[in-house]
C-alpha cells in the first residue's frame, strides 16, 4: 500500500509518498480501507517532534479517517468485514490502509458521505468533550469561541448552539465571521490582529467582552491561545469556565490575578487521553453527535479536499491557518 511517511523531524516538505507493507490486524483490532482522511492541528506538530506524543519514525501522520473494514482481528465482535467506519488514531491515517483498535472507530450512518465522516470524529468529539463533560454549558449561558471558522472551533459553534447555547464566535477575517454566522453563531466578532501590548491586549478585551454582553461569556473555548487568551479571559463572566483546547497562536502566559478577580476555572482539554481511560466515551458521545448531524444541526464544512500525493500542502494550508472548517486529504 501507499503511505505518507516522516522520516525525518520537519515540516510539511519533508513528507514522502512511499510503498509500505499492509498492515494486519492484531487482537481487538480492524483493518480499515481508508476512503479520506481529516487534516488537523496536531498533523503539523508531530511531523516537527512538537506534539505530545513522538511516535517512533519513519510513521504516517493523520489521526481520523473514515473508509470500510477489510480485516478483523480476533476477539472482534462489533464489526463486518465490509462496514462503514470511522476512527481517531493519532497518527497512521495518511495512507491506505490503517490498523486500529476496534473501540476507536464507530459506524458511519447511510447517509454520510466518507468526506463528512472523515472530518467528523475528531472535531465533533473534542468540541463535546469541551463544552459537554469540561465546561458543563448550559442552556441559555454565553459561549465564546476562539478561532470559530477553524475545525474544532466550528464545530464548537455548532454544538454550542446544539446545546442551547448564545455563541459569540471570535475569529481574524470578514469571511471568517460569515462562515461562524452561517453554521449558527449568534454574533460573531473579528479580533484585532496580535502580538498584543497592555493598550491592544485590553482594546482586544474590551471587544470581546461588549460581543459577549454586560456578563461575560460564561464559557470560552479557546483553539487558539497566544496573545488572545489573556483577552478572552478578560471577558469571561464571574464564575465562567475557560476551555483550553489548542495553541494555533502560540502557548500563551496567562496572568493568575485574572482567574482569582474573575472567580473563574481554567479547565484543560485533551480529548485522546479522556478516551484511553473512560471506557466507552466515544461509542456514547458519538451516538449524541451523530444524533444532532441526522437531525440537521450538525455538518462539518469542508473548504479544500487534496490526494494523497498532496498531503504535505494540505498540512501546510492548515498549518498557515488559511482554513475555513476542515481540509481533506482523498485517499481512494
Amino acid at each position: 500500500m501507499k503511505a505518507i511517511l516522516s522520516r525525518s523531524s520537519g515540516g510539511p516538505e519533508t513528507l514522502v509518498l512511499e510503498e509500505v507493507d499492509d498492515p494486519e490486524a492484531a487482537a481487538g483490532q480492524i483493518v480499515v480501507r481508508v476512503k479520506a482522511s481529516g487534516v488537523n492541528f496536531p498533523d503539523t506538530l508531530i511531523i516537527e517532534d512538537r506534539y505530545q506524543f513522538k511516535p517512533k519514525r519513519p510513521f504516517s501522520p493523520g489521526a481520523e479517517f473514515s473508509g470500510v473494514v477489510e480485516a478483523i482481528g480476533s476477539g472482534v465482535c462489533s464489526f463486518r468485514v465490509g462496514d462503514r467506519v470511522m476512527g481517531f488514531s493519532r497518527w497512521g491515517a495518511m495512507a491506505q490502509k490503517v490498523a486500529i483498535d476496534a473501540d476507536r472507530c464507530v459506524a458511519i450512518p447511510d447517509k454520510m458521505p466518507f468526506d463528512e465522516a472523515s472530518a467528523f470524529i475528531l472535531t465533533y468529539g473534542t468540541s463535546y468533550y469541551a463544552l459537554k463533560e469540561r465546561g458543563a454549558l448550559r442552556t441559555g449561558e454565553t459561549l465564546l469561541v476562539l478561532g470559530a471558522a477553524g475545525g474544532v472551533g466550528l464545530a464548537a459553534t455548532e454544538i454550542g448552539k446544539a446545546m442551547g447555547a448564545r455563541v459569540v464566535a471570535a475569529v481574524s477575517t470578514t469571511e471568517k465571521a460569515t462562515l461562524a454566522r452561517e453554521r449558527g453563531a449568534d454574533r460573531a466578532v473579528i479580533y484585532p490582529t496580535a502580538p498584543f501590548n497592555l493598550i491592544s491586549r485590553r482594546e482586544a478585551a474590551h471587544v470581546l467582552k461588549e460581543a459577549c454582553g454586560p456578563d461575560g461569556a460564561h464559557v470560552v473555548c479557546d483553539v487558539v491561545g497566544g496573545d488572545y487568551s489573556e483577552a478572552a479571559l478578560r471577558a469571561i463572566a464571574w464564575d465562567g469556565r475557560f476551555l483550553v483546547v489548542g495553541f494555533a497562536a502560540g502557548i500563551p502566559q496567562i496572568p493568575l490575578n485574572l482567574p482569582l478577580l474573575k472567580s473563574c476555572q481554567i479547565v484543560g482539554v485533551f480529548w485522546g487521553p479522556w478516551l484511553d481511560r473512560s471506557g466507552d466515551h466515544l461509542s456514547r458521545s458519538a451516538a449524541e453527535l451523530l444524533e444532532w448531524y441526522n437531525s440537521g444541526k450538525l455538518r462539518p464544512c469542508i473548504s479544500a479536499r487534496f490526494p494523497l500525493t498532496k498531503a504535505g500542502d494540505a498540512i501546510a494550508q492548515l498549518g498557515a491557518r488559511k482554513a475555513l472548517g476542515k481540509i481533506i486529504i482523498n485517499i481512494d
